[in-house]
């Protein structure tokens, strides 16, 4: 992707469902859960790059001593840093009692992140802060072993204020404004009233504190205490939590907005935001991997129980449709035929925007994760280069030559690597003077391979705010001199904040939206820009509002809007035309039948948090507010 947004957090999950005897037996080491979890959180590097955290619970030792660990890192690597301290630790230790190094008991009992159930996070924060107090998982810490709490998720809370009101009624004094920390204050405050009636119930029979502690274990009702919890969550999320005794859970909101997948076999049980990650790093087949359901926790009691109950009532799937486009790796097969497929289906626009000239229209991407759409559009160019050979072979009857079949059957799509990221140049901070000078050489081209009579057409996975396109892609592409510069979103125009995770809240940054206020202008329509306002405004404290801003971009289409983007893009230095292609919403919806979640694109938000992020966002605008809208 060209403009530069925040990914979706990552989440990992893998519970031991045998001793650690039988691991070390069979895989020769006792760290087999340790090293799983280093690969589940290395695969989904792509998912977090502000920070990192690793966190385990170690069953049934003696009181006193450790049995939850805990590590975060917020450094420039921390998957490496988190997993480096992790090794440190334990090297220390044998280091200092190296007769006991094989001595698995002690081990157990001795080594710190050596448990039976382990958690693991990779964290894009969205909203700017990178501290390590931000980082995941989070604990809440108590003596009773059972309210001990670790959560981490990849999710936003569009009603954060709203639960810390709750928090609040119910006496609780938190230390944060943040919905990490008050999604956890509130499951941990159910969570210490099913341990407290338990404990009440048990002591009416008799039945000492002591005696009780695993009877509470065995009794805790995770599906009643999240049902409570969760009551007025507004968001999406796909939320992870460990209990200090060792149940654990994994949590998906009632829309499937953000995604969670599973294993599980006589040995464990794993959890990860991708599904390939699983694939890869325990080698089972697809069809073994089950997605979570929407509204459902996966649960897994201390005893090896593993169930998937329903926590919500469910709402209709709309799965984040980004996730498919951009966000998760590509190496998924389905999340690949897919990316393929919205470039084969935007292949017809760009026939349009070429006057089907094959012959002289040079095909590319810019890197990394356009490469699968790409392969899209390249092949659609095959295939229509084929029929267009058939046909004009078969107009030829018996009197072409054999030197035209060869002529004709020779042209094929010109297809190559033009933009070559410089990822060095990406991380440089300057002040405001020199960074569009920097920005303007994040990419380099290859020279030599387009003529001024070629069109360029190239694939990006979205345009966001189109800073980079402007002011460096563009630029430099037209320094190869091509007739027509075409750039294509193999996603459709991004016209609305997101509110479920992805950091883009602020609704006059879209290049969309900076175009339609442009065009309204133009075309003496500026009372729809106060209309709009008014609406949002006077519904803001309606618990179930209209998207308002819709209203915005109706009195134009989509190609209109395209053409306008096109215009802004294109500065007083750029020699050649520019074209704008967006994907439709019915082809995003054909490519990716499963992921219908489109409320970026469309403004149809699933939950009513959502359409009051919206309109506050537009009120923000209007208001000169440079705030976040949640």
């Amino acid at each position: 992707m060209s403009d530069a947004i925040k990914h979706e957090c990552g989440i990992a999950m893998v519970r031991l469902l045998k001793p650690l005897e039988f691991y070390k037996e069979k895989y020769g080491t006792a760290f087999y859960g340790i090293n799983k979890m280093y690969l589940l959180m290395e695969k989904q590097h792509n998912r977090g790059q502000d920070g990192a955290g690793f966190a385990s619970i170690k069953f049934d030792t003696k009181p006193g001593t450790r049995y939850i660990s805990r590590v975060r890192s917020n450094n420039q690597q921390p998957i490496q840093d988190i997993f480096a301290k992790i090794n440190k630790r334990i090297r220390g230790v044998i280091k200092n009692n190296p007769d006991r190094k094989e001595d698995l008991v002690w081990q157990q009992e001795n080594l710190p992140y050596l448990g039976n159930v382990y958690l693991g996070h990779v964290r894009y924060g969205t909203f700017g802060k990178n501290s390590l107090e931000s980082v995941h998982p989070f604990l809440r810490q108590n003596n009773w072993k059972h309210k001990n709490l670790i959560v981490a998720g990849n999710f936003n809370m569009t009603n954060s204020g709203d639960l810390l009101k709750e928090l609040i009624e119910l006496g609780q004094h938190p230390k944060e404004n943040t919905d990490t920390v008050t999604v956890m204050e509130k499951i941990g405050h159910f969570l210490d009233d099913e341990v407290l009636d338990l404990y009440y119930k048990f002591k009416q029979k008799g039945i000492t504190k002591k005696e009780a502690s695993p009877l509470i274990a065995k009794e805790l009702n995770i599906q009643k205490i999240l049902r409570r919890a969760s009551k007025n969550w507004d968001g999406g999320y796909a939320m992870a939590g460990l209990i200090g005794h060792g149940d654990a859970f994994v949590l998906r909101d009632p829309s499937g907005i953000r995604p969670a997948f599973y294993y599980q076999d006589d040995e464990v049980v794993v959890v990860a935001s991708e599904r390939p990650v699983i694939q890869t790093v325990f080698n089972v087949d697809i069809d073994k991997i089950q997605e979570i359901e929407r509204a459902h926790a996966l649960i897994i009691k201390k005893d090896g129980k593993v169930s998937m109950e329903q926590v919500m009532d469910q709402l209709p799937l709309k799965a984040c449709s980004f996730e498919r486009i951009y966000f998760s790796r590509g190496s998924d097969a389905s999340i690949y035929h897919e990316r393929k497929m919205l470039g084969k289906y935007i292949f017809p626009k760009v026939l349009e925007h070429i006057d089907h000239d094959i012959k002289n229209t040079v095909f590319s991407y810019i890197p990394n994760t356009a490469e699968t759409s790409f392969f899209g559009i390249t092949e659609a160019a095959e295939e229509y280069l084929n029929q267009h050979k058939v046909s004009t072979i078969l107009t030829g009857n018996r009197n072409i030559s054999a030197e035209r079949v060869n002529e004709i059957l020779s042209v094929r799509p010109r297809i190559e690597k033009i933009a070559i990221k410089d990822a060095k140049l990406r991380t440089f901070i300057a002040d405001d003077q020199s960074r569009d000078d920097l920005v303007a050489h994040v990419y380099d081209v290859t020279y030599g391979v387009v003529k001024s009579t070629d069109n360029l057409v190239i694939i990006d996975d979205s345009i966001v705010r189109g800073t980079t396109l402007k002011k460096s892609i563009i630029k430099i592409l037209d320094r190869l001199g091509p007739k027509k510069i075409i750039v294509v979103s193999s996603a459709p125009q991004i016209r609305y904040p997101d509110c479920y995770g992805i950091d883009m809240a602020r609704i006059e940054e879209f290049i969309a939206f900076k175009a339609t206020l442009e065009l309204l202008k133009e075309t003496g329509q500026s009372n729809v820009i106060d209309d709009v306002y008014e609406k949002c405004k006077a519904n803001e404290d309606n618990p179930s509002p209209e998207n308002y801003v819709k209203e915005f971009y109706a009195p134009f289409t989509a190609d209109q809007i395209s053409d306008k983007i096109a215009d802004m893009l294109k500065t007083d230095e750029i020699s050649s035309e520019v074209d704008i292609i967006f994907q439709s919403i019915e082809n995003l919806h054909k490519a990716c039948p499963g992921n219908t979640g489109d409320w970026y694109f469309t403004g149809n938000f699933p939950t009513p948090g959502g359409m009051r992020v919206v309109n506050r966002a537009f009120i923000n605008f209007y208001e000169g507010k440079k705030e976040r809208a949640y």
